[in-house]
């Protein structure tokens, strides 16, 4: 079976027979051409447009003890806010990773003195999360 592959801007053409795979031809991908206008009857309404991010807040570190994503993932929840008295062990932030929430706590009692993520955001390993004070 033969494919062709766009990985990067190039296109691969490859041969593929019992498990052995064989390049037929390399070659810049070209752009797709422009489709057709339509006609303008049957244009819809243009859609109006998406409001730019909010600026992140700057992180204080010299605030207090960063709570920071043990693992890249999602935020699904958090559970606190500036301000907030928390206990050592009370969970901060729910973290999907891997289709598993963990549960992101406080390491010890304090007061929230930032809140660095929110929910829906997508984290890296290492980033702030809550500060706490």
């Amino acid at each position: 079976m033969k494919y062709k592959v766009t990985l990067n801007g190039k296109t691969y053409e490859v041969e593929v027979e019992k498990g052995k795979a064989i390049l037929l031809d390399e070659y810049e991908a070209l752009a797709p051409a422009p489709a057709a206008q339509a006609a303008p009857a049957a244009a819809a309404a243009p859609a109006a447009p998406a409001a730019a991010p909010a600026p992140a807040a700057p992180v204080n570190l010299a605030a207090g003890e960063t709570v920071a994503a043990p693992m890249p993932g999602n935020i699904l929840r958090v559970d606190v806010a500036q301000g907030d008295t928390v206990k050592a062990g009370q969970i901060l932030v729910i973290l999907e990773a891997m289709k598993m929430e963990n549960e992101i706590v406080s390491p010890k009692d304090g007061t929230v003195a930032q809140v660095v993520t929110s929910k829906g955001a997508v984290v890296d390993t290492g980033a702030p999360l809550v500060i706490i004070a």
